[in-house]
Protein backbone atom coordinates (compact mmCIF):
# COMPACT_ATOMS: atom_id res chain seq x y z
CA UNK A 1 0.00 0.00 0.00
CA UNK A 2 1.86 3.18 -0.84
CA UNK A 3 1.59 6.05 1.45
CA UNK A 4 3.41 9.62 2.11
CA UNK A 5 4.31 10.69 5.20
CA UNK A 6 5.62 14.23 6.78
CA UNK A 7 7.97 14.84 9.15
CA UNK A 8 7.93 18.37 10.29
CA UNK A 9 11.34 19.77 11.75
CA UNK A 10 12.56 23.64 12.17
CA UNK A 11 15.95 25.70 12.40
CA UNK A 12 16.56 29.43 13.16
CA UNK A 13 18.65 31.03 10.80
CA UNK A 14 20.07 34.09 9.04
CA UNK A 15 21.01 35.19 5.79
CA UNK A 16 21.67 37.82 3.62
CA UNK A 17 20.66 38.52 -0.05
CA UNK A 18 24.22 40.52 -1.45
CA UNK A 19 26.00 39.70 -4.65
CA UNK A 20 29.35 41.16 -4.38
CA UNK A 21 29.73 41.55 -8.40
CA UNK A 22 26.94 44.57 -7.77
CA UNK A 23 27.74 47.66 -6.44
CA UNK A 24 26.04 48.72 -3.20
CA UNK A 25 22.92 50.60 -4.57
CA UNK A 26 22.70 48.07 -6.82
CA UNK A 27 22.38 45.37 -4.57
CA UNK A 28 20.07 47.87 -2.76
CA UNK A 29 17.86 48.39 -5.98
CA UNK A 30 17.57 44.44 -6.06
CA UNK A 31 16.98 43.09 -3.06
CA UNK A 32 15.77 46.29 -0.98
CA UNK A 33 15.72 45.77 2.81
CA UNK A 34 16.92 41.93 2.65
CA UNK A 35 20.16 43.37 1.32
CA UNK A 36 21.40 45.42 4.55
CA UNK A 37 24.58 44.41 6.59
CA UNK A 38 25.03 41.99 8.19
CA UNK A 39 21.73 40.01 7.40
CA UNK A 40 18.12 39.21 9.23
CA UNK A 41 17.10 36.22 10.47
CA UNK A 42 13.98 33.59 10.31
CA UNK A 43 12.61 30.84 11.74
CA UNK A 44 12.11 28.22 9.55
CA UNK A 45 9.52 25.56 9.73
CA UNK A 46 10.67 22.43 7.55
CA UNK A 47 8.08 19.59 6.28
CA UNK A 48 9.90 16.65 4.48
CA UNK A 49 7.11 14.50 2.31
CA UNK A 50 8.20 10.86 2.18
CA UNK A 51 6.40 8.28 -0.17
CA UNK A 52 7.01 4.64 0.28
CA UNK A 53 5.21 1.18 0.86
CA UNK A 54 3.47 -0.29 4.45
CA UNK A 55 5.76 -2.63 5.86
CA UNK A 56 5.25 -5.27 8.06
CA UNK A 57 4.73 -2.79 11.41
CA UNK A 58 2.26 -0.39 9.21
CA UNK A 59 5.04 2.04 8.54
CA UNK A 60 6.49 3.82 5.44
CA UNK A 61 9.68 4.58 7.41
CA UNK A 62 10.77 4.47 10.95
CA UNK A 63 10.25 8.25 11.62
CA UNK A 64 13.08 7.92 14.90
CA UNK A 65 15.29 7.36 11.85
CA UNK A 66 13.99 10.18 9.33
CA UNK A 67 14.27 12.65 12.52
CA UNK A 68 18.08 11.60 12.82
CA UNK A 69 18.50 12.20 9.16
CA UNK A 70 17.25 15.21 8.95
CA UNK A 71 18.76 16.44 11.94
CA UNK A 72 22.13 15.10 11.22
CA UNK A 73 22.66 16.42 7.22
CA UNK A 74 20.29 19.70 8.00
CA UNK A 75 19.35 21.07 10.92
CA UNK A 76 22.00 20.66 13.15
CA UNK A 77 24.08 22.30 10.12
CA UNK A 78 21.71 25.40 9.66
CA UNK A 79 20.34 25.75 13.03
CA UNK A 80 21.61 29.27 14.94
CA UNK A 81 23.98 29.78 11.72
CA UNK A 82 24.27 32.50 8.61
CA UNK A 83 23.08 30.74 5.74
CA UNK A 84 25.45 32.42 3.24
CA UNK A 85 28.65 31.14 4.94
CA UNK A 86 27.15 27.55 6.54
CA UNK A 87 26.48 25.62 2.75
CA UNK A 88 28.95 25.77 -0.11
CA UNK A 89 26.08 26.09 -2.64
CA UNK A 90 25.09 29.53 -1.16
CA UNK A 91 27.85 30.70 -2.24
CA UNK A 92 27.08 30.43 -5.96
CA UNK A 93 23.40 30.61 -5.23
CA UNK A 94 21.56 33.15 -2.64
CA UNK A 95 19.81 31.43 0.13
CA UNK A 96 16.22 32.60 -0.76
CA UNK A 97 13.63 30.52 0.71
CA UNK A 98 12.97 28.31 -2.42
CA UNK A 99 16.75 27.65 -3.14
CA UNK A 100 17.70 26.64 0.44
CA UNK A 101 14.59 24.16 0.06
CA UNK A 102 16.36 22.81 -3.41
CA UNK A 103 19.47 22.61 -1.33
CA UNK A 104 17.88 20.32 1.49
CA UNK A 105 16.40 18.14 -0.89
CA UNK A 106 19.74 17.11 -2.70
CA UNK A 107 20.71 16.81 1.09
CA UNK A 108 18.32 14.55 2.04
CA UNK A 109 17.52 12.65 -1.31
CA UNK A 110 20.46 10.14 -1.42
CA UNK A 111 18.99 9.45 2.38
CA UNK A 112 15.00 9.16 1.81
CA UNK A 113 12.61 8.62 -0.59
CA UNK A 114 11.35 11.81 -0.89
CA UNK A 115 8.37 13.71 -3.01
CA UNK A 116 8.49 16.95 -1.70
CA UNK A 117 10.32 19.64 0.84
CA UNK A 118 8.55 22.51 1.71
CA UNK A 119 9.84 25.27 3.58
CA UNK A 120 8.25 27.93 5.49
CA UNK A 121 10.27 30.55 5.85
CA UNK A 122 7.40 32.56 7.84
CA UNK A 123 3.14 31.60 7.83
CA UNK A 124 3.21 34.23 5.05
CA UNK A 125 5.74 33.08 2.82
CA UNK A 126 6.79 29.59 1.67
CA UNK A 127 8.45 27.30 -0.83
CA UNK A 128 7.57 23.83 -2.19
CA UNK A 129 10.55 21.77 -4.37
CA UNK A 130 9.81 18.82 -5.53
CA UNK A 131 12.77 17.59 -7.41
CA UNK A 132 12.53 19.00 -10.84
CA UNK A 133 15.94 20.64 -11.68
CA UNK A 134 15.55 24.29 -10.96
CA UNK A 135 11.95 24.35 -10.88
CA UNK A 136 10.42 25.21 -7.50
CA UNK A 137 7.16 27.07 -6.44
CA UNK A 138 6.61 29.92 -3.92
CA UNK A 139 3.78 31.07 -2.04
CA UNK A 140 2.83 34.39 -0.60
CA UNK A 141 -0.30 34.66 1.66
CA UNK A 142 -2.69 37.83 2.07
CA UNK A 143 -5.72 38.98 3.38
CA UNK A 144 -8.88 41.04 2.48
CA UNK A 145 -12.48 41.53 4.31
CA UNK A 146 -15.22 42.14 1.77
CA UNK A 147 -19.00 41.45 2.47
CA UNK A 148 -21.20 39.62 -0.41
CA UNK A 149 -24.30 38.37 -0.98
CA UNK A 150 -25.19 34.96 -2.75
CA UNK A 151 -27.95 35.60 -5.33
CA UNK A 152 -28.22 35.21 -9.17
CA UNK A 153 -29.51 38.22 -10.69
CA UNK A 154 -31.59 36.50 -12.99
CA UNK A 155 -33.51 34.39 -10.54
CA UNK A 156 -36.58 35.43 -8.00
CA UNK A 157 -35.49 35.97 -4.19
CA UNK A 158 -37.87 32.69 -3.18
CA UNK A 159 -35.31 30.61 -5.65
CA UNK A 160 -31.84 32.42 -4.44
CA UNK A 161 -33.18 31.38 -0.85
CA UNK A 162 -33.75 28.20 -2.16
CA UNK A 163 -30.23 27.68 -3.91
CA UNK A 164 -27.67 30.16 -1.64
CA UNK A 165 -30.26 29.79 2.15
CA UNK A 166 -29.21 32.69 4.18
CA UNK A 167 -26.34 33.87 1.84
CA UNK A 168 -29.01 35.30 -0.04
CA UNK A 169 -30.30 37.82 2.15
CA UNK A 170 -30.68 41.11 1.12
CA UNK A 171 -28.39 43.16 2.69
CA UNK A 172 -25.13 40.54 2.48
CA UNK A 173 -22.55 39.52 4.88
CA UNK A 174 -18.89 39.21 4.89
CA UNK A 175 -16.04 37.87 5.60
CA UNK A 176 -12.32 37.97 6.36
CA UNK A 177 -10.99 36.41 3.40
CA UNK A 178 -7.36 34.47 3.47
CA UNK A 179 -5.36 34.73 -0.11
CA UNK A 180 -2.72 32.45 -0.74
CA UNK A 181 -1.04 32.97 -4.71
CA UNK A 182 1.71 30.32 -5.64
CA UNK A 183 3.67 30.65 -8.69
CA UNK A 184 5.90 28.17 -10.25
CA UNK A 185 9.00 29.31 -11.86
CA UNK A 186 12.87 28.14 -12.49
CA UNK A 187 15.18 28.90 -9.57
CA UNK A 188 17.77 31.83 -10.69
CA UNK A 189 21.55 29.72 -10.76
CA UNK A 190 22.91 33.58 -9.41
CA UNK A 191 19.86 35.26 -7.31
CA UNK A 192 18.18 32.08 -6.03
CA UNK A 193 14.76 33.45 -7.05
CA UNK A 194 11.98 32.47 -9.49
CA UNK A 195 10.21 35.89 -9.19
CA UNK A 196 11.12 39.23 -7.44
CA UNK A 197 9.37 38.95 -4.39
CA UNK A 198 8.70 42.89 -4.16
CA UNK A 199 6.99 42.92 -7.36
CA UNK A 200 4.86 39.75 -7.04
CA UNK A 201 3.84 41.20 -3.75
CA UNK A 202 2.70 43.94 -5.55
CA UNK A 203 0.77 42.87 -8.29
CA UNK A 204 -0.89 41.34 -5.96
CA UNK A 205 -1.41 44.02 -3.27
CA UNK A 206 -2.38 46.98 -6.43
CA UNK A 207 -5.03 44.26 -8.52
CA UNK A 208 -6.80 42.36 -5.87
CA UNK A 209 -5.69 43.64 -1.90
CA UNK A 210 -6.37 47.26 -2.67
CA UNK A 211 -9.80 46.99 -4.78
CA UNK A 212 -11.13 44.33 -2.84
CA UNK A 213 -10.38 45.60 0.58
CA UNK A 214 -13.63 46.98 2.47
CA UNK A 215 -15.71 46.79 -0.68
CA UNK A 216 -19.43 45.28 -1.21
CA UNK A 217 -18.46 42.92 -3.92
CA UNK A 218 -21.50 42.88 -5.73
CA UNK A 219 -21.41 46.21 -6.09
CA UNK A 220 -17.73 47.50 -5.74
CA UNK A 221 -16.52 44.93 -8.31
CA UNK A 222 -17.88 45.30 -11.81
CA UNK A 223 -17.45 41.23 -12.50
CA UNK A 224 -19.74 40.42 -9.67
CA UNK A 225 -22.30 42.80 -11.22
CA UNK A 226 -23.15 39.52 -12.96
CA UNK A 227 -21.38 36.58 -11.45
CA UNK A 228 -22.27 35.70 -8.00
CA UNK A 229 -19.23 36.02 -5.92
CA UNK A 230 -19.16 32.50 -4.43
CA UNK A 231 -15.75 31.89 -3.13
CA UNK A 232 -15.18 29.61 -6.12
CA UNK A 233 -15.89 32.77 -8.17
CA UNK A 234 -14.00 35.29 -6.64
CA UNK A 235 -10.73 32.59 -6.71
CA UNK A 236 -11.13 32.10 -9.87
CA UNK A 237 -11.72 36.20 -11.23
CA UNK A 238 -7.78 36.43 -8.60
CA UNK A 239 -6.64 33.89 -10.68
CA UNK A 240 -7.61 35.47 -14.46
CA UNK A 241 -6.37 39.20 -12.87
CA UNK A 242 -3.00 37.76 -11.88
CA UNK A 243 -2.41 35.47 -14.63
CA UNK A 244 -0.69 37.49 -17.20
CA UNK A 245 1.07 39.91 -14.86
CA UNK A 246 2.67 37.10 -13.32
CA UNK A 247 3.81 35.81 -16.41
CA UNK A 248 5.26 39.36 -17.29
CA UNK A 249 7.33 39.02 -14.04
CA UNK A 250 8.76 35.95 -15.32
CA UNK A 251 7.05 33.16 -13.50
CA UNK A 252 3.85 31.53 -14.03
CA UNK A 253 1.02 30.97 -11.84
CA UNK A 254 0.36 28.11 -10.58
CA UNK A 255 -2.80 28.21 -7.82
CA UNK A 256 -5.18 30.39 -6.22
CA UNK A 257 -6.17 29.43 -3.00
CA UNK A 258 -8.89 31.64 -1.52
CA UNK A 259 -10.15 30.74 2.67
CA UNK A 260 -13.55 32.42 2.79
CA UNK A 261 -13.70 30.94 6.42
CA UNK A 262 -12.29 28.60 9.47
CA UNK A 263 -15.08 25.94 7.36
CA UNK A 264 -14.63 26.54 3.61
CA UNK A 265 -12.20 27.16 0.95
CA UNK A 266 -10.86 26.28 -2.62
CA UNK A 267 -8.72 26.16 -5.01
CA UNK A 268 -7.83 27.49 -8.71
CA UNK A 269 -5.05 25.65 -10.19
CA UNK A 270 -3.89 27.18 -13.65
CA UNK A 271 -2.39 24.25 -15.98
CA UNK A 272 -0.64 25.17 -19.39
CA UNK A 273 -1.41 23.40 -22.89
CA UNK A 274 0.14 24.52 -26.14
CA UNK A 275 -2.18 24.34 -29.29
CA UNK A 276 -0.38 25.60 -32.09
CA UNK A 277 2.52 27.36 -30.07
CA UNK A 278 -0.39 29.50 -28.12
CA UNK A 279 -0.36 28.60 -24.01
CA UNK A 280 -4.16 28.62 -23.44
CA UNK A 281 -4.75 28.29 -19.67
CA UNK A 282 -7.34 26.79 -18.00
CA UNK A 283 -8.46 27.09 -14.38
CA UNK A 284 -10.55 24.60 -12.55
CA UNK A 285 -12.12 25.35 -9.39
CA UNK A 286 -12.44 22.85 -6.80
CA UNK A 287 -14.31 23.85 -3.05
CA UNK A 288 -12.18 22.29 -0.56
CA UNK A 289 -13.63 21.95 2.64
CA UNK A 290 -11.22 22.37 5.79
Amino acid sequence: MQCIVNRRAQFSASHRYWLPELSESENKDKFGACSRFPGHGHNYVLFISLAGELDEYGMVLNLSDVKQVIKKEVTSQLDFSYLNDVWEEFQETLPTTENIARIIWQRLVPHLPLVRVQLFEHPELWAEYMGNGMESYLTVSTHFSAAHRLAHPDLSLEKNFEIYGKCARPNGHGHNYHLEVTVKGEIDGRTGMIVDLGELNQVIEDLVVEPFDHTFLNKDIPHFASAVPTAENIALHISNLLQSPIKELGAKLHKVKLIESPNNSCEIYCTESEDNSQTSVQNQPVLMQV
